[in-house]
């Protein structure tokens, strides 16, 4: 299901995928047609940016661009349940970031969403409803409406933290929004 997942999306499709917080909406995070789709999956207005997954550090610096003391603190944080505000790189493409320079990036610690974007590169980073309604924490919980729009949902299981990700705004060093391992990044950047 993992290669069947990223080839998909190598393919400019969409899944649902399983993180450690809830279950993802995921297509190749640099292909504007595909970003799009799940725009359009999601009701999402283009105003509203949509995150992105890496698996990697090294995939995380080809997207945005941390210095060395942003990298220290990023390695003490991730992977995790955590986002983080970056300024984003030009392989980034606008409709993500809603035309601004920052970019939401998620470095999960769910192993099958790892391994997909391993092999299918970064991937957006939403969650698997649509806008205004709640996030699913299983496969299950997927509402019928989403399935009909996406290629493939993978099935992880419940997810670990059942909550949406603790959000970081990297250069200031400040909490936007509070989620799962609230106290691992306070610890991080007191």
């Amino acid at each position: 299901m993992i290669r069947e997942a990223s080839l998909i999306i190598k393919a400019s499709g969409v899944i649902v995928y399983p993180t450690e917080t809830v279950y993802g909406i995921g297509a190749n995070a640099l292909n504007e047609q595909a970003v799009y789709r799940v725009f359009q999956i999601k009701k999402r207005h283009l105003s509203m940016p949509i995150f992105l997954a890496v698996s990697s550090m090294r995939m995380l610096q080809k997207v945005a661009e941390v210095n060395k003391k942003d990298l220290a603190l990023l390695e003490k944080i991730l992977p995790g349940p955590i986002s983080v505000l970056v300024k984003k790189t030009r392989i980034v493409p606008d409709i993500l970031t809603a035309g601004s320079p920052i970019i939401g990036v998620r470095f999960p610690e769910n192993e099958m969403a790892l391994k997909i974007i391993d092999l299918s590169g970064p991937i957006t980073s939403t969650s698997a409803n649509m806008t205004g309604h709640p996030p699913p924490v299983s496969a299950e919980e997927v509402s019928e409406e989403i399935r009909e729009k996406v290629d493939l949902v993978v099935d992880g299981g419940r997810s670990k933290y059942r909550q949406p990700s603790t959000l970081l705004d990297l250069s200031n060093r400040k909490i936007m929004r509070q989620g799962a391992a609230l106290e691992r990044v306070l610890k991080a950047i007191s």
